[in-house]
């Protein structure tokens, strides 16, 4: 009886191939999704577990609140680490980490004492051995403990051995930036860091062993640039030495600190704590977390891995119901073939199993050309969401899994139309007269008015989301971003770098060259820092203000188009000006300073003010992205910008090129335009826009599979009465009216489900946002007439079909 089953549902699948398609297709594409979104939300969560005693890692977290606003920061003194193992014992072990490339971290020119060649290289860090203790992975030549013991050592990933050396490189050398004076020895190769760890990225890690870079830099308790990680014995109660550390750190160490820098003590600190952040939370749960750069990678966020699970599990149950939907509204044309059943003594549990066989068959199909599929769409995907997934083929629980899924969906799927079809009555099918159970039409009607609220609220999330990204890269932002080249890896010019750029200066199309590492825009090798600013006299009386401390050249303003406001710019010729600064329109507020040409500032070393510049965005538009700003003249050259005029930038990047192999033969040129790093900064924005629109198309599209199914299931109902109708003469016109009206009333209130949700879920995203659009009500509008457009264009095909009927052809049996 099963073959026969199997061979009678085969055959009904064949027969009806319109309905199998839509079926098994939109069953299929929604499986295909939702696998591709489980495996995102499997990767994202699975961050950092696989590391020997997780559960006893955590990084230390600052947070106070200033402004009312809590602020929260990873970056600590030196000594942190090392004094909290010594004073608690629940410390088992410390270790730092420093990524900032202010101090040589993040990207560099690699070369070999085997190659002499430049390359441009990231994923450059300083971390302590004892972090690489904590966080160990598969060593692949020479020994990871004690490989970070000695000064000047490195350890480096497999990927990056291959790349620079033949064979085993243990005790090869590594130079950075050309730096002869500062070889890294290789002391041990480990394997590449693990996508789903939240240190992925980073290639080569340099010891902070023997490492001060500054005088006195490893006992400063004022100065802050370390992440911090802390491994605890079991069993600790981990709120409690929290607060411990907290008196520690801001008690015992930072305030006397202060008072004996002769700085005043912040208020701040009143509300200042120190949490244990666990390391399995690091990746979803950091980004409230302001920081200079310490991850290499996006980080990510649990509400949007809640949120893809539920359209997950939202796309995976509207394709059931899709199911259900388009095998009840299929009815009538398997109706006579109930009703000969029944005749000839079939009994209605035979007629649910051939039913029930028939859906397991289609969810069967399903499964597996919705995983062909999503393997088909995961390179897409990957690229959306900026990840490396894969579909674990070789896993023992993925074939059981598929087919207990196939199982499972065809019974959840197939069980309500088995019972609907089996129940129809012999006498009433034969003379043609179908009417299976109408009980479920709010069901389903409110299965419709919930698709196209979905897909209502993610078209306007895609539209408004595609307003604020396109309002941040056009905003006004106080400089010029536009033909501007940035340079990268110009440290190797070593003291050549001036003539460098008076040769780049005569290139005719080249307006103006600055030497800096301290760009507008915060791209790759773009360094930051922190310091505090009093008005001279003012250290013991006032709170200092915090701010960024920028070396530039003479020619830093012309190049980004920075407006003075106030004073002059730097002029070479006068001695003085090593001893000057301009600064922002920000800093002289804070400092409430009301001539501020001529004023002395001290950041520990005392400055004349010379000039004021108005105020320009230098940080992300998510925040405020506007601090105190001291730009003080000297030499910082691993990135020179060219301010190219509106020419022929081909021709102009030829000429840099030709200049650059004059001084850097052994080095390839590297460089990236300005307002593509300034646009790169917003790539989640890009991202999630980009995830929005593919979730709204694959919802529209199962919200019309699911219309679709319900206008052939409607008019199929009311053939009979349509016929009746056109035989007292309604037009084609009017009937397509009357089939319509209902289904937009459906689409009408999904509206006006969705708008609100939609404003609120909008509203809250846009908080994110310091500088941000305002939502318009024509979204909402534009949203509803497509919405509409797309419903009445799926209802047509039913509608059109059934209003052109010979009504001879309905009412023969009346």
């Amino acid at each position: 009886m099963l073959q026969n089953d199997i061979k009678i549902a085969w055959r009904n699948l064949r027969s009806q191939r319109l309905f199998s398609t839509i079926k098994i297709g939109g069953f299929a594409f929604g499986i295909a999704v939702s696998l591709l979104i489980a495996l995102f939300v499997q990767h994202e969560l699975s961050y950092d577990k696989f590391y020997p005693e997780a559960d006893q890692v955590f990084r230390l977290v600052g947070v106070a609140k200033q402004d009312n606003i809590i602020r929260k920061g990873i970056s600590m003194p030196a000594p942190t680490g090392p004094t909290f193992q010594a004073e608690f014992p629940a410390v088992e072990s410390t270790g730092r980490m420093l990524s900032n490339p202010l101090f040589g971290a993040g990207s560099n020119q690699l070369s070999t004492n085997e190659n002499p060649e430049n390359f441009s290289d990231n994923g450059f860090t300083y971390v302590d051995q004892s972090l690489l203790d904590m966080l160990p992975l598969a060593t692949v030549f020479g020994s990871l403990p004690r490989a970070l013991d000695e000064p000047n050592s490195i350890v480096i990933t497999k990927s990056k051995a291959e790349k620079y050396f033949k064979g085993d490189p243990i005790g090869k050398i590594i130079y950075l930036n050309n730096d002869k004076d500062k070889p890294y020895k290789v002391n041990a190769v480990i394997e590449d860091v693990p996508s789903n760890s939240h240190l992925y990225g980073f290639n080569f890690f340099m010891t902070l062993s023997g490492i001060d870079f500054y005088p006195g830099e490893q006992q400063n308790w004022v100065a802050s640039n370390y992440a911090t990680y802390i491994k605890v014995k079991k069993g600790t109660d981990t709120e409690l030495l929290a607060k411990q550390l907290t008196k520690s750190y801001i008690s015992d160490h930072y305030i006397p600190a202060i008072r004996q820098a002769g700085m005043q003590v912040n208020p701040v600190l009143n509300s200042a704590r120190l949490v244990l952040q666990p390391l399995e939370k690091i990746h979803l749960y950091s980004t409230d977390i302001n920081d200079y750069k310490i991850e290499t990678q996006q980080r990510g966020d649990i509400k949007v891995v809640w949120i893809f699970a539920g359209i997950a599990s939202f796309i995976l149950l509207i394709a059931v119901i899709n199911f259900i939907n388009l095998s009840t509204a299929n009815a009538s044309s398997r109706a006579k073939e109930v009703g000969v059943r029944k005749t000839i003594g079939s009994s209605k549990k035979a007629l649910i199993k051939q039913f029930i066989t028939e859906s397991l068959l289609y969810s069967l199909i399903s499964v597996f050309l919705g995983i062909a599929i999503s393997f088909l769409l995961l390179p897409l995907f990957n690229n959306l969401a900026d990840k490396t997934l894969h579909i674990p083929w070789n896993s023992w629980y993925f074939l059981p899994t598929a087919l207990f899924a196939a199982a499972g969906l065809g019974l959840l799927s197939g069980i309500y139309p088995a019972f609907v079809l089996s129940s129809f009555k012999p006498i009433a099918v034969l003379k043609g007269n179908v009417s299976p159970r109408s009980g479920s039409s709010i069901f389903r009607n409110g299965l419709v008015i919930f698709q196209f609220a979905t897909s209502i609220i993610l078209i306007i999330g895609t539209l408004i989301i595609n307003q604020q990204l396109n309002f941040i890269l056009n905003k006004d932002i106080g400089f010029n971003k536009d033909q501007v080249l940035v340079l990268h890896g110009t440290r190797t010019l070593g003291n050549q770098a001036k003539v460098f750029k008076d040769e780049l200066s005569n290139i005719p199309s080249i307006q103006s060259v600055a030497i800096s590492d301290y760009l507008p825009v915060n791209i790759d090798g773009s360094k930051r820092n922190g310091n505090t600013f009093n008005l001279e006299g003012t250290q013991q009386v006032e709170t200092s203000k915090g701010g960024q401390f920028w070396i530039v050249d003479k020619d830093y303003i012309s190049t980004f188009g920075l407006h003075l406001v106030a004073g002059r710019n730097f002029n070479m010729d006068i001695a003085s000006d090593s001893a000057a600064v301009i600064v922002n329109q920000r800093m002289v507020n804070e400092l409430g300073i009301k001539d501020p040409i001529g004023a002395r500032i001290t950041n520990g070393n005392s400055y004349t003010i010379i000039g004021v510049v108005e105020d320009f965005i230098f940080g992300s538009l998510r925040e405020e992205g506007l601090d105190p700003l001291c730009m003080v003249i000297g030499g910082s050259n691993s990135l020179i910008s060219v301010k190219i005029k509106a020419a022929d930038a081909t021709q102009t990047i030829r000429d840099i090129s030709n200049i650059w192999t004059k001084f850097l033969p052994q080095q390839q040129i590297q460089y990236s335009f300005l307002d593509e790093g300034f646009a790169s900064l917003y790539n989640d924005v890009q991202r999630t826009q980009g995830i929005f629109t593919a979730f709204a198309i694959i919802t529209i599209f199962i919200a019309c599979l699911g219309l679709f199914g319900l206008a052939a299931y409607t008019t199929a109902q009311r053939t009979k009465e349509i016929g009746v109708r056109k035989v007292l003469g309604a037009s084609v016109s009017r009937i397509i009216q009357l089939l319509s009206f209902g289904f937009l009333k459906l689409i009408l209130l999904a509206l006006l489900i969705a708008t609100p949700i939609a404003w609120w879920a909008m509203q809250s995203w846009l908080q994110d946002f310091n500088y941000r659009i305002e939502v318009e009500w024509w979204v909402f509008a534009l949203t509803g007439g497509i919405s509409l457009l797309i419903a009445m264009g799926t209802i047509c095909y039913h509608a059109l079909r059934t209003a052109r009927m010979n009504p001879v052809d309905s009412l023969r049996d009346e």
